[in-house]
């Protein structure tokens, strides 16, 4: 007797392993206001998405860029593979973005404003196991944003310690 094919396929979604890999950029959240966000695939080497599910990549100082009409993170760094042979990838390469051609055109006429840039926000693994790259449309903030942002920061982590002692 044949099992129904729904079945199956819920079977194969239980066994794969959820990836609880995400590598943010933590730094841009501070240094830029977002404006507007995207998900990305990006186009990996094999020795590149193993080095990502081992956790061993970076964002920081990374940037996206527009070039011929195609989307490109650059300065975003990814350790060599450890057992990586001859053929290991570059740890600083422009890796490709994969997203569709409106969402580029779109954010390559908003980065021609002047203060506008694209940041990757984080690079994660989803469901699927395909790599993805969280990018933002950000606005540099000036000095007195920073102090804001810190402040509130501030308060937050005090008001969330007076519900703790309350709570008691």
């Amino acid at each position: 007797m044949e099992r129904p094919r729904q079945s199956r396929s819920k079977n194969k979604a239980k066994m794969r392993k959820q990836s609880n890999i995400r590598i943010e950029n933590k730094r841009a959240r501070f240094e830029y206001i977002i404006l507007d966000r995207y998900t990305a695939g990006i186009q990996l080497f094999g020795t590149e998405i193993k080095s990502i599910r081992e956790g061993k990549a970076s964002l920081v100082d990374s940037y996206c860029a527009v070039e011929h009409g195609e989307m490109y993170v650059k300065q975003m760094h990814i350790a060599e593979y450890r057992f990586g042979s001859y053929a290991n990838h570059e740890a600083k390469r422009d890796r490709k973005l994969l997203l569709q051609r409106r969402e580029i055109r779109k954010l390559e006429k908003a980065t021609k404003d002047t203060g506008k840039t694209i940041i990757p926000l984080c690079l994660f693994i989803n469901e699927r196991g395909l790599a993805k790259m969280e990018i933002a449309l950000c606005q540099g903030k000036h000095t007195y944003d920073k102090r804001q942002s810190l402040r509130e920061a501030d308060d937050k982590r005090e008001m969330a310690q007076v519900r703790k002692m309350t709570k008691w």
